[in-house]
Parts: structure tokens; sequence; C-alpha cells
């Protein structure tokens, strides 16, 4: 009877076991399910963030089509236990052509990285700077930055870009068309960009003038003498 008894609980025991185990694993399905549920909807919003960001940017990039130009690549290399170590510096100047210009520098173990950091930062750190009739500056500046002096003036129609190195891909990229220049005390482009920078920061427009005065542009011209104020001031656009 002993062996009987035995016999016929030991399996139910076993159903009993099997069951508990079986109940458990189903929960741990289920959870598991939802943690999945989860992750993929998590896994949803920041890929779908992610996309739209991208979207945002191409359209932003696509709206508006900037001149890129390379001044300079310094390369430079770092003596290791294996060899040497190899890294680029890039100096970029982005514009759109009117009136917006920027420079960036970028530093990387590959070219075209530097270069795309260099265009990302110079991107970021843009400025306006007011042309008369969209093709010169307005006045003469001047600027400075470490050993590097610059001069720029206004030319009449027909003068072109007379600038070299890296002072002309400012020009060409802000859009200018007649502009003379001339760089003293060093040849280094990190300071010659800057210094053109700083003289193109100082200019100003009629019209920006006349609102700070509170006077009409018409007045400000007419002091110089001039006979055609009027149609000179109407002839201003920024």
């Amino acid at each position: 009877m002993a062996d009987e008894i035995n016999t016929t609980e030991a399996p139910v025991e076993a159903q009993d076991a099997g069951q508990d185990q079986g109940n458990r694993g189903n929960r741990g399905g289920r959870g598991g399910r939802g943690g999945g549920e989860r992750g993929d909807r998590g896994g949803r919003g920041r890929d779908g963030n992610r996309g739209r960001r991208d979207d945002r940017r191409n359209n932003e990039e696509q709206g508006e089509e900037l001149i890129e130009k390379l001044v300079h690549i310094n390369r430079v290399s770092k003596t290791v236990k294996g060899g040497k170590r190899f890294g680029f510096a890039a100096l970029v100047v982005v514009g759109d052509g009117k009136g917006r210009v920027g420079f960036g520098h970028g530093k990387a173990r590959e070219v075209p990285e530097a270069i795309s950091k260099a265009t990302a930062s110079a991107k970021k750190a843009m400025i306006r700077v007011p042309l008369k009739e969209g093709r010169t500056l307005h006045h003469d500046g001047n600027g400075h930055f470490g050993a590097g002096r610059v001069t720029v003036r206004s030319a009449p129609q027909g003068t072109g870009i007379i600038a070299g190195g890296p002072m002309r891909a400012i020009f060409e990229s802000l859009g200018v068309a007649d502009v003379v220049t001339k760089s003293v005390g060093t040849s280094n482009p990190y300071n010659m960009i800057r210094a053109t920078f700083e003289a193109l920061g100082e200019q100003t427009s009629p019209k920006s003038v006349a609102q700070r005065r509170g006077k009409k542009i018409a007045d400000l011209l007419g002091r110089g003498g001039s006979q055609t104020a009027e149609a000179d001031a109407a002839a201003v656009t920024e």
C-alpha cells in the first residue's frame, strides 16, 4: 500500500510543480512581452525624434545654399611607440553670397572629418555685413589681430576683388564683387581672417545710422553736399 500511495502522490506533486513553473513562465513571458512593447515604444520615440531632427536639418541645408571655401589645412604628427600619429586641422570660410559670412576650424585624424567640423563651426558663427548696392562695402575699415593688420576699402563697379589668400575667400563667400584690400604684418591665415572679420564687424550702413539717430537717410547723405540725396537714399537697401 505504501508503494501505491507513493506512486500516486508523486505524479500529483510533479504536476502541481509543473503547473506552477508554467504559470511563472507565462507571467515572465507576458512581462517580457510588455518590456519588449515598452522598448519598442521607446525605440520608436527616440528614432522618430531623431528622424524629425534630421529632416529639419536637411530642410534647412536645402533651403539655404552656402558657399564653402577651404582656406588652409595643417598637418601635425605625434611620435608614439608604434610610429607616428598624424592629425589634421582645417580652416573653412562659409557664406551665402548675400551678406552673411563666417569662419571656423576643426581638428581630426582624417581630412574630411576635420573639414566637416570646421564647416559646422563656421555655420554657427556667421555674421551679417551690410553691402552697398549688394556689391561692395559702405566705407573703409581697418582690423588687426595679433601681428596681422588689414585694410579694406570700398571700390567702384568693375574693380573686382583685389585681395589675396584667405581674404579673397572671405569676400567671395560674402558676395562682394568690388573691394580693395591690403594685409601687412603676417601671412598667418588664422590671424588674417580674424583681422578681416574685425574690420567687417565695424561696417555700418546709412540706414542703421539713420535709425540710431532718429533721422532720415536723405538728411545724412545730403550733408556731404550731394545733390541727389533722395535718390541715393532710395537706392540704399541696408
